[in-house]
């Protein structure tokens, strides 16, 4: 059974503190996408996804889930502990030697839940696009949904992909991005201004779906439950997700600063304190 909108809701400001507390224990990784991308993970693993019992490479008769910008992978581990891929207690293994829980998401440690190696940014959609194509050879009318930023979009690679899925009409994917206007050297418009995702998408072939309100788990849901209405129509889907990087710790929004920074002892305490769970931490 689904869980419903309060348990969603505290099940993300449970992986809030997962992610403030992973990155300040090694004092590095990449809070501040994580934490805009938060409500979208938990609905995506807990709300929207169809997945099976255990993991495996091949994915055949389940839904399938991509990152593409791996910097926020500890969004991404966090809800996979959370949505029993792995044990929670693994999420304080962050970014130690020998963990399999790298600051990019890789194969080889064989990590349930993780299916490529995104620590280079740009390339997830080409795999996703492969993994939608094989869903149709094999009779497998799932669906494949990923994630990636508004400033990966700059990598060129992208647009052959975005290309490419028009023109064979890879109907099967959702390819979300994360429209948070912010990248590790500041704002994306001022770094390179890319104007109109929207348009470029609908130029190249592609339907659009825009989440205006991207950190609002009914929103997510309702945008995300008309993103998979539009799919088996000849067309990829592109669904443009408006969040706010750092959502819910208040000196973390509206800023660039904490793209890759991880907070102090006292900044950690003012960010729990912002984030107060009844679920158990790790």
């Amino acid at each position: 059974m689904k869980p419903n909108i309060q348990q969603l809701n505290d099940l993300t400001i449970q992986v809030r503190r997962d992610i403030l507390r992973m990155v300040h224990a090694v004092n590095s990784g990449h809070p501040g996408g994580s934490l805009g991308c938060t409500e979208f993970m938990v609905a995506l693993y807990q709300a929207l996804m169809e997945r099976k019992e255990g993991f495996d490479m091949d994915g055949l008769n389940e839904d399938m889930f991509f990152l593409s910008n791996g910097h926020i992978s500890p969004v991404f581990y966090s809800v996979l502990a959370r949505s029993g891929y792995f044990p929670v207690a693994e999420l304080a293994t962050f970014r130690l030697l020998n963990s399999r829980l790298q600051g990019h998401p890789t194969t080889h440690e064989g990590l349930p839940g993780v299916r490529i190696a995104s620590g280079s940014l740009g390339q997830g959609l080409s795999v996703a696009i492969g993994a939608a194509q094989a869903k149709k050879l094999n009779g497998d009318s799932h669906l494949i949904y990923t994630l990636h930023g508004d400033g990966e979009l700059q990598e060129g690679q992208n647009w052959e992909a975005i290309m490419y899925a028009a023109a064979y009409k890879v109907d099967n994917l959702i390819a979300t991005v994360d429209v948070n206007g912010k990248q590790i050297d500041g704002p994306t418009d001022e770094v390179l201004n890319m104007g109109s995702i929207g348009a470029k998408f609908l130029a190249f072939g592609w339907d659009v779906v825009e989440i205006q309100l991207g950190n609002n788990l009914e929103a997510i849901i309702a945008g995300m439950t008309e993103a998979k209405a539009k799919t088996g129509q000849g067309r990829p889907v592109c669904v443009l997700l408006h969040t706010e990087m750092g959502n819910g710790v208040d000196y973390m929004m509206h800023t660039h600063a904490w793209h890759g920074k991880a907070p102090n002892d006292a900044q950690l305490e003012t960010a729990f304190a912002q984030n107060i769970s009844t679920l158990a931490d790790y």
